[in-house]
C-alpha cells in the first residue's frame, strides 16, 4: 500500500512561485491562502505547508515583497480546515526557543494535532540584517550547532516542566513552557550541506531536497535516510514540484512558454545573489535560473494523464515518501489537480 504524502506549497508570498508577470496574478492575502487550504482539505492532500519571508527580490514584478507570517496565517488555516495536516516555517534565528514552544502548543490545540514546523537554520542575510538581527558572527557551521541547541531546548521545553540549560548560545533558568503539546509536532527541514543533512538525520521526521536531475534527487534521498538511520531514526524525504496541466500536453507546454516570456530576470537574478548563486548584480544568471525560466522548482507539465505518469515516475525513482506541490493558479489548477489526478495518485492507499 502508498503511503506517499501530496502537499500544497500555499503562496504566502506575492507572485506566488513563479518568477513572472504572465502568469496568473497571486496576491499576499489571507482570503487567497484560505482557499487552497480548504480546498486541498476537501480534496484529500496530506498537508499544506507556508514559508517563512522577511523581504522579497524587487524587480518589476516586485517578487516576493508583499508577505504574510507563516506561523499566525497558520493559525487561522488550522481553525478553517479539518484533516490536513498544517505546517509552518519557522527561523531558529529569530525566535527564542521558548517562545516558539508556547506558541506550536497553541498551534497543536487549534489543529487537534495537525501541526509541523519547518525549522530554517537561516542564510539570507538581507531578510535579517534589514532587522539588524543577522548573527555576523556565526558562519554557517555556527548557524547548525546554534540550531542544533535551539532545537535540543525546544524538545525539552515540550516534554519537561522545568528546564535549566547554560548553553553556547542559550541561557534558560527554570523556564517552564505548560502545556505541552498533546503530541511532538512534525519536525521538517531542507538543506543539502553536510551539515545540514546531519541536523535532519538527528531532529527530523522529514527532509525536503533539491537536485540537478532525478539521479542527483535518488542520491541524495537515500543519503538522509542512511544518515538518519545511523542515528537509530526514520526520516521521510519529499520535493517541491510544479504542476503546469492542461486538457493536452501542448496546451500545457504553451502555458509554459508564457510565463516564461514574462520573467522577471532582475527578481531571479536578486534571489540568486540571495540564495549564493552569485556574486554580484552584473553576473549572468545561472544556467539552471535560464533552463526554468521563472519557475523556482522542477516543472512537471502536461495533460492530466502525462502529470500523472510523471509524478509516478518521479516519486518511484527518486525514492520519495512525498511531493509539495505548486500550481500557477492556486484556484482553478489546484481544483483542477485535485480532482483528475489525486484520486488515482491516492488510489493505492484505499
Amino acid at each position: 500500500m502508498s503511503t506517499t504524502e501530496y502537499g500544497v506549497f500555499l503562496p504566502i508570498s506575492n507572485g506566488g512561485w513563479i518568477v513572472s508577470d504572465t502568469t496568473p496574478p497571486i496576491e499576499a492575502t489571507y482570503d487567497y491562502n484560505k482557499q487552497a487550504a480548504v480546498a486541498a482539505d476537501r480534496l484529500g492532500f496530506d498537508f499544506v505547508m507556508s514559508q517563512g519571508k522577511w523581504r522579497g527580490y524587487g524587480g518589476r514584478t516586485d517578487h516576493w515583497g508583499r508577505t504574510l507570517e507563516s506561523m499566525t496565517m497558520m493559525a487561522g488555516l488550522a481553525e478553517a480546515t479539518e484533516r490536513v495536516k498544517i505546517w509552518s516555517t519557522v527561523h531558529t534565528i529569530l525566535f527564542n526557543p521558548a517562545i516558539v514552544a508556547k506558541m506550536f502548543t497553541t498551534l497543536d490545540q487549534i489543529s487537534n494535532g495537525r501541526v509541523g514546523m519547518n525549522v530554517v537554520v537561516g542564510s539570507y542575510s538581507q531578510e535579517f540584517a534589514q532587522m539588524g538581527l543577522w548573527p555576523e558572527h556565526l558562519d554557517h557551521a555556527d548557524r547548525y550547532r546554534y540550531s542544533e541547541e535551539w532545537v535540543q531546548l525546544l524538545l525539552r521545553l515540550w516534554s519537561e516542566d522545568s528546564v535549566t540549560a547554560h548553553g553556547e548560545f542559550f541561557n534558560l533558568e527554570d523556564c517552564s513552557s505548560r502545556p505541552h503539546p498533546e503530541k511532538t509536532p512534525t519536525l521538517i527541514c531542507a538543506g543539502r550541506s553536510p551539515a545540514g543533512i546531519d541536523f535532519q538525520a538527528k531532529y527530523c521526521d522529514a527532509s525536503f531536497l533539491s537536485a540537478f536531475d532525478l539521479a542527483g534527487l535518488q542520491q541524495v534521498s537515500r543519503e538522509v535516510k542512511q544518515a538518519a538511520a545511523e542515528q537509530g531514526r526514520a526520516i521521510k524525504t519529499y520535493t517541491m514540484t510544479t504542476v503546469v496541466m492542461d486538457e493536452t500536453d501542448a496546451a500545457a507546454e504553451a502555458r509554459c512558454r508564457e510565463y516564461s516570456r514574462g520573467v522577471d530576470r532582475e527578481a531571479l537574478e536578486n534571489m540568486a545573489i540571495a540564495y549564493g548563486m552569485q556574486t554580484d548584480k552584473n553576473a549572468t544568471p545561472s544556467a539552471k535560473a535560464q533552463e526554468q525560466a521563472g519557475f523556482q522548482s522542477e516543472v512537471v507539465a502536461g495533460s492530466p494523464e502525462t502529470v500523472l505518469e510523471k509524478i509516478e515516475e518521479l516519486v518511484s525513482y527518486a525514492e520519495l515518501d512525498g511531493l509539495m506541490l505548486i500550481f500557477p493558479d492556486y484556484v482553478v489548477d489546484l481544483e483542477h489537480f485535485g480532482t483528475l489526478v489525486l484520486p488515482k495518485l491516492n488510489q493505492a492507499r484505499a
